[in-house]
């Protein structure tokens, strides 16, 4: 129905009275547009079995857990998503961080939030009927910022994301329909359980038996990089993660280079360079002290990144992942947290190392995809 009103009068622009789907107005246009709303109902029927398709294929495949469907923190305010939940999602707020190190100014992601004494009127039927959505042909589901569901950062309509302030949910209620979700569909949960958050959140999710993440650059004790064998195993772990550079740009201080020109830096450029350059040579020399570079033969870039994924391999963690970016040789980042319109995020199209464009269909044959996938797998035994 929204996407036929759309069709009618732009997204943007529509009749006052089509406020929400059980308005007079908008009961009458189901009769106007009934073709249309046939035509995108058999486009949705399409995208559904498709799901089911490559679910059944990964399955088949002999993959343990099949596709992952990555649920996001929030949706666009002008889509068919916020229309229909209405009131269920906070006015004139939009949901977004703090300033961090990562990002000084803090970050805005223009999307509005659960109201939480709305959810709780409604028995969490909303947010319920959206997990049965995402699970309905996942073997598994990634719940980015997942300390949503404890709380999030609020910031008023018009104002910077350092004005804003933190609104909490029931984490026991959130969290339990979600996990109760998932058994039901038979599927695992991992939780993007990075940021700031108060320190029994991580202890709480795996009681609950939701998966954390780690991330290679984050593993730290103090400024030491910590032992992958330390590493959570009820946990998804890898070398980057879809907001830094590919594991190539960030050796090469892309992340530095980037936050530089959009004026995100906490210090001046030379210290910033300086304290990544120290960070990546620790990181580097964890895997020389295990043998998985040799100085003597040469350290090409490529070897690098190798060797980071053969590191993260020793680590106890149930699941390993590998980016898409690393696995062609993708230098560019493909996200810029707390940017809209200043960085092209998830519009840089899939390049190798030399810019040449890679193909979805090129992957299985790719070398260096070949490379970094036997990296990540477990040795034989014997």
């Amino acid at each position: 129905l929204w996407c036929a009103l759309a069709e009618k009068a732009g997204p943007h622009h529509w009749d006052e009275r089509a406020t929400a789907p059980d308005d007079p107005w908008v009961k009458r246009q189901r009769v106007v547009l009934a073709e249309r709303i046939d035509f995108h109902r058999w486009l949705q029927w399409l995208c559904d079995e498709q799901l089911a398709a490559a679910q059944i294929a990964a399955r088949a495949a002999g993959m343990g857990i099949g596709v992952v469907h990555d649920l996001a923190v929030g949706v666009k305010r002008e889509g068919a998503d916020a229309w229909a939940l209405g009131d269920a999602l906070a006015a004139g707020v939009t949901v977004g961080a703090p300033p961090d190190d990562f990002n000084l100014n803090g970050q805005n992601w223009n999307q509005p939030p659960w109201r939480p004494d709305r959810l709780e009127e409604l028995g969490y039927g909303p947010y319920r009927e959206m997990l049965r959505s995402v699970l309905r042909h996942a073997g598994g589901v990634r719940i980015d910022h997942i300390l949503g569901l404890f709380r999030t950062w609020w910031v008023p309509e018009g104002s910077s994301p350092s004005e804003g302030a933190y609104v909490r949910y029931d984490h026991e209620a959130m969290i339990g329909i979600l996990v109760l979700e998932a058994h039901r569909a038979d599927a695992v949960v991992i939780g993007e359980d990075l940021g700031v958050f108060e320190g029994w959140v991580q202890e709480y999710l795996a009681e609950r038996g939701v998966a954390g993440t780690s991330i290679l650059w984050f593993e730290k004790d103090g400024d030491t990089p910590r032992a992958p064998e330390s590493y959570r195993r009820l946990c998804l772990t890898s070398v980057t993660t879809h907001d830094l550079p590919p594991t190539s740009g960030y050796l090469a201080g892309e992340h530095i280079s980037i936050r530089s020109k959009l004026g995100l830096l906490k210090d001046d450029l030379a210290t910033e360079f300086a304290a990544a350059e120290a960070e990546r040579d620790a990181v580097l020399g964890l895997a020389r002290d295990r043998g998985l570079l040799d100085p003597v033969e040469g350290e090409s870039l490529e070897h690098q990144v190798e060797a980071l994924h053969r590191l993260v391999a020793a680590s106890p963690s149930a699941m390993l992942a590998l980016s898409l970016a690393d696995a062609v040789g993708e230098p560019r980042s493909q996200n810029q947290p707390g940017t809209v319109d200043e960085y092209p995020n998830w519009r840089v199209p899939l390049a190798d190392a030399d810019g040449e464009a890679v193909l979805i269909d090129d992957l299985t044959g790719h070398e260096r995809f070949a490379r970094l996938a036997e990296a990540l797998s477990p040795a034989e035994p014997g």
